[in-house]
């Protein structure tokens, strides 16, 4: 199968190209480089350096069998200072690309939407039925792109597969490849921290001590990336046209702020500075996915625990910062 992989010079994007490669297909990669890196697209895979708007132009070039949709803006603070960037970019550009699609005769996309389309939610693990009300225009946005296809997959037989997942952590290490997080803007846990560990970036601010939880920080829900890609694989298995389904993929437990902190220890044998912080506006105690619905429509469990997640991302970022 050739499929189009955009923003697959991102993390998430690059991994899932490296896996589709590995499972026997040909992967293109469309990606503006805004927040990608080049030399993360996996060898093997042909990059076409663009925007979503201009993917007419790729379908009319190349045959393609399915979309691998996980180019978005995706900074939550970011969305709320500017949401027309965010509605632009996520929606309208979607929109762009499934237009594309439906031209020529494209019916299988699988989406990365995210947990943010729900919100803050009193309910633990969260299932694929609880309601959507997203906090952010980047969740906003998420939750949009659903509505938008579901009714491609109503009208134009598209089928459709949306992932919604919540901490990404981990990094893709093999003999050939590295491929973990380099984001300009770093708002994620476990990079944050590994950074303050050995002295590469600041403290970690710690958002909040006094929540109802085993230890008053909060708890979330993270995934190895490696896993999550296996996800997405199998979703390409079972887009059916006509159909749109909506799939948490989570751990169904969660950790908490400062059991992240003491794995990160017991891993690389460096403890991590941290500053005590009020907490932040809009961050619930708990948030975790159920992934019963992963485990029966995509067969899927994940298999990499926390430890494995800190020592592939540890040793990412030791390489990362070795040049």
């Amino acid at each position: 199968m050739r499929v189009l992989v955009t923003g697959g010079a991102g993390y998430i994007g690059s991994v899932v190209s490296a896996q589709l490669l590995d499972d026997g297909h040909e992967v293109l990669v469309l990606d503006d480089l805004s927040t990608g890196h080049a030399d993360a697209v996996p060898a093997g895979a042909a990059l076409h350096i663009g925007s979503i708007f201009d993917a007419a132009d790729l379908f009319a070039a190349e045959p393609i069998d399915a979309v691998m949709h996980f180019a978005a803006k995706s900074l939550v603070g970011e969305s709320m200072q500017d949401p027309a960037l965010y509605w632009h970019n996520n929606v309208v550009g979607t929109l762009a690309l499934l237009d594309a699609m439906r031209s020529h005769g494209v019916v299988r996309m699988v989406f990365s939407s995210s947990a943010a389309a729900y919100g803050e939610l009193k309910e633990s693990p969260i299932t694929e039925d609880a309601p959507n009300r997203p906090t952010s225009a980047y969740g906003a946005t998420k939750l949009a792109v659903d509505l938008l296809l579901n009714d491609f997959a109503q009208c134009y037989g598209m089928g459709a597969v949306s992932l919604r997942y919540f901490n990404v952590a981990g990094a893709l290490v093999d003999d050939e490849r590295m491929l973990g997080e380099r984001h300009p803007v770093e708002t994620h846990l476990l990079p944050n921290a590994l950074r303050a560990a050995d002295g590469t970036g600041p403290a970690l601010s710690l958002y909040g001590t006094d929540y109802p939880t085993i230890d008053g920080t909060c708890v979330r829900d993270y995934i190895h990336v490696v896993d999550l890609g296996r996800a997405h694989l199998a979703a390409l298995d079972v887009c059916v046209p006509g159909q749109h389904s909506i799939i948490n993929l989570g751990s169904g437990t969660g950790y908490s702020v400062r059991q992240v902190l003491n794995a990160i220890e017991s891993v690389t044998g460096l403890a991590v500075p941290a500053t005590p912080m009020p907490r932040r506006a809009g961050d619930p105690a708990v948030l975790v996915a159920s992934n019963a619905l992963a485990g029966r429509v995509l067969s899927w469990q994940p298999t990499l625990d926390l430890d494995r997640m800190i020592s592939d991302a540890w040793h990412f970022h030791r390489i990362a910062h070795s040049h």
